[in-house]
């Protein structure tokens, strides 16, 4: 039997269940610790998105402040046998609440071409490509940049 969607909850989160449940995500070869996560987010707004199905995190979502207009979604990541659920826009919808909520006027989010499944919910939530950084040894470790604004109710 599968499960609904409308059974997966959102709840916030520290940057150690990010931690733990990154190091179960395949496409993170080599994922952040901690210290990685303390640094990036010390003295900038900030928040932790942890979707949770029942009494297990299936995923994440870690968003901070860029600038006064710009809330930056720096890490996201659903483990594989949840990822048909809709936990990953859930979390992307309610940062996008919250940076409306608290005045950021766009909400920016970089991805890779080795990720369709994320260039798909970005493009079909209106994020725009705003730039594309040649990166890696092949295409696929290009990092796309892209913006949405987020001023007003969808």
């Amino acid at each position: 039997m599968k499960t609904k969607v409308t059974q997966v909850q959102w709840r916030l989160g520290s940057m150690e269940e990010v931690v733990a449940l990154s190091q179960q995500v395949p496409e993170f070869d080599q994922p952040y610790g901690l210290g990685v996560y303390q640094q990036r987010l010390a003295g900038v707004a900030h928040r932790i998105l942890i979707a949770q199905l029942g009494d297990q995190a299936i995923g994440f979502n870690v968003s901070y402040a860029r600038s006064a207009q710009e809330l930056y979604v720096w890490m996201v990541g659903t483990l594989p046998e949840f990822r048909t659920l809709g936990s990953t826009q859930r979390l992307l919808d309610q940062q996008m609440q919250w940076g409306r909520a608290h005045g950021y006027q766009r909400l920016s989010v970089k991805s890779r071409n080795r990720y369709p499944a994320m260039l798909h919910l970005l493009l079909s939530n209106g994020f725009h490509i705003i730039d594309c950084e040649a990166k890696g040894d092949t295409s696929l470790d290009h990092r796309i940049h892209f913006s949405k604004p987020i001023t007003h109710a969808e």
